[in-house]
Formats: C-alpha cells, sequence, structure tokens
C-alpha cells in the first residue's frame, strides 16, 4: 500500500489572490481596450475553476475566442509577474509537508494553466517533497482524472484530496478517494471526510483517515 496526499494549489497551499489580481488588471489596464478591473475577492470566486469558466466569468458579453484571448494575455502577465512577486505560504507549510513527506507521496494536482504550478515548485523552497504534479492546462482533462493520472503514475493505492473548493470536492468524488476540505481557503463544500482549519490540521487527519482506510483491509 502506498499512500499519498494531493493538493490543490489556490487557497490550500499558497494565496496569490493579491499578486494575480494586480497582474490581471496590469495586463487589461495596459494591453487591452477593455475596462474591467477586478477585486481580490472576484479573484477568489475565479479560483479553483478551469481557465475557460474564468474567462466566461471575467467577460461574459465576448465571443469565446476572445474570451480566451483575454484570459491567456492575463496568465501570461500574471507568469512573469509572480516571477517577482512571491505569493504568501499558509504558517508552517514547510515543516508540516516535510513531516508528511516522510510518510506520504506528496503531490499538487490544480485546474490552472501549465507553468503555473512550476512557479509555485520554484518559489516556495521545497519543491523536493513533492514527487509529481498535474494541471488541466497540460492535459486537458478534468481535476477528477488529474488526480487518477498522478495516483496512476506514482503507484498510490491509498490517497486524500486535500482543496478548499466546493469543485475540489467534487473532483475527489470523480476520483474515488476522499476529500480533507481546506476550511482556512477560499470556499465552502456541501460535505468533506475532514475539516481543517488550518494546515497544521492536516497530519493528524490523515493520520486518523489512513488508520481506517487500512482496517478496512
Amino acid at each position: 500500500m502506498k499512500k499519498g496526499i494531493l493538493f490543490d494549489l489556490d487557497g490550500t497551499l499558497w494565496d496569490s489572490s493579491a499578486e494575480c489580481t494586480e497582474a490581471w488588471n496590469e495586463a487589461i489596464r495596459t494591453q487591452t481596450d477593455r475596462p474591467e478591473q477586478f477585486t481580490i475577492d472576484d479573484m477568489h470566486g475565479f479560483m479553483g475553476k478551469t481557465m475557460e469558466v474564468i474567462a466566461a466569468l471575467m467577460f461574459p458579453t465576448l465571443p469565446q475566442d476572445e474570451q480566451i484571448r483575454l484570459i491567456k494575455l492575463c496568465t501570461a502577465h500574471e507568469h512573469k509577474y509572480l516571477e517577482t512577486h512571491c505569493a504568501a505560504l499558509y504558517p508552517n507549510e514547510q515543516a508540516i509537508l516535510t513531516e508528511l513527506a516522510k510518510d506520504y507521496a506528496l503531490g499538487v494536482v490544480s485546474n490552472c494553466q501549465d507553468g503555473y504550478i512550476q512557479l509555485y515548485l520554484r518559489q516556495c523552497g521545497f519543491s523536493e517533497l513533492f514527487c509529481d504534479f498535474e494541471c488541466a492546462g497540460r492535459t486537458a482533462k478534468s481535476k477528477g482524472q488529474n488526480i487518477r493520472l498522478v495516483m496512476e503514475r506514482q503507484g498510490i493505492t491509498d490517497c486524500v484530496y486535500v482543496g478548499d473548493t466546493q469543485g475540489d470536492c467534487d473532483a475527489a468524488r470523480e476520483a474515488g478517494v476522499p476529500f480533507f476540505h481546506a476550511a482556512y481557503g477560499f470556499g465552502k463544500v456541501d460535505g468533506c471526510d475532514a475539516s481543517l482549519s488550518s494546515l497544521a490540521d492536516l497530519p493528524a487527519a490523515a493520520e486518523r483517515l489512513f488508520a481506517v482506510e487500512g482496517g478496512k483491509e
């Protein structure tokens, strides 16, 4: 039995909402003639969704191809911005994940564009703790499918997915794995196997879950 913990990124492992909001607004302001400017609360509502869904929320009156062109412009500028403006990690994140990596295979699965998880891994300072990552921007698959993909690649037989939104919860259900709600993040969910008030709650919750799962064998 190989145990794994897979994480959503935004609202779970880091909070880049302020940086992304500034970068997207700057791109729209300086590179288009569009009037839209967004708030951090708007960004919280966008995070966790696919780029196509976010683009439709941002520019609902535009044709889809123009929505996609604009969201690609925003995310390209966001990548450049985040290279020099590091997003906030959660308290004691490195120490917590270092301990977890002793017993579990750790990975990241997000609906983000390709390159975004790599930014987190370059900036967090502890990328070696993660064995794998995947995103919709690379595979064009659903988050649930990408969870299963990482599990298969890494030989993970027992897994939990940690995320902060209903979309994360739905993805875990699609993948057939338990779900822990990062309640310190951006969203609410209609059900979970454990609710985490902080990342520090994760080790004990994982230990309880896998003890129960092991007892079922």
